[in-house]
């Protein structure tokens, strides 16, 4: 698996923003997408929604580096492309940015065409709300209540946060551990419990504000 970025930069509230030009409505929205399934299923929903425009263009982008955009119809370059862009100058992931187009019998040429997309791209990102969020990773963490003034210390000092408390049979923490800290973390928790608290470390990942 490749190696995520300890933080990511994304928007947080779905956008809207319309752009006129020479009689053509450029309709850009820019909405947060975890993955390439719900970034899909949400371009399938705008291509429901505005079913009679002339093209439907978009650029999705996720921290992991996948990316893909497409021109719809539009000539090459002009339009996917410049939507991607717009994502790369604000520097987000996680992104999906659709610009539907309805023609209004004008030809603006290629360099007027592709600054109408990336200028309602643009729009639609700033008017999002934007977040940086930090990498963090889920464990177990098994115990004895004995050891429990140590464990939660040590909580207290990651900044580590209790997702659930269980009992099987022993008392069982599952928790998020900035992935930055994860490994000083587990190297002072072994050595102060004498390796009586035990580490799970389960390999999944998500992003939260920190």
């Amino acid at each position: 698996m490749t190696r995520l970025p300890e933080r990511l930069k994304t928007i947080i509230t779905e956008s809207e923003f319309i752009l006129k030009e020479k009689g053509s409505s450029f309709i850009s929205i820019s909405k947060p997408a975890e993955n390439e399934e719900e970034a899909v299923s949400f371009l399938n929903l705008i291509r429901k929604k505005y079913y009679d425009a002339t093209h439907h263009c978009y650029a999705y982008k996720f921290i992991d580096g996948t990316d893909k955009y497409s021109d719809d119809g539009e000539p090459g370059g002009t339009a996917g492309k410049r939507i991607l862009n717009a994502v790369n100058h604000f520097e987000v992931s996680n992104v999906i940015t659709i610009v539907i187009r309805y023609y209004g019998g004008v030809k603006l040429g290629a360099g007027p065409l592709g600054k109408a997309y990336y200028e309602s791209a643009a729009a639609s990102l700033r008017s999002a709300k934007i977040e940086e969020r930090l990498l963090f990773e889920k464990v177990d963490i098994q115990y004895n209540f004995e050891d429990s003034s140590l464990l939660h210390h040590l909580i207290s000092k990651y900044s580590i946060v209790i997702k659930e408390s269980l009992f099987d049979p022993k008392p069982i923490m599952i928790c998020l551990v900035l992935s930055s800290l994860i490994d000083h973390f587990s190297i002072e928790l072994k050595e102060l419990s004498k390796d009586k608290i035990r580490l799970n470390r389960r390999k999944e990942y998500t992003y939260r504000k920190g």
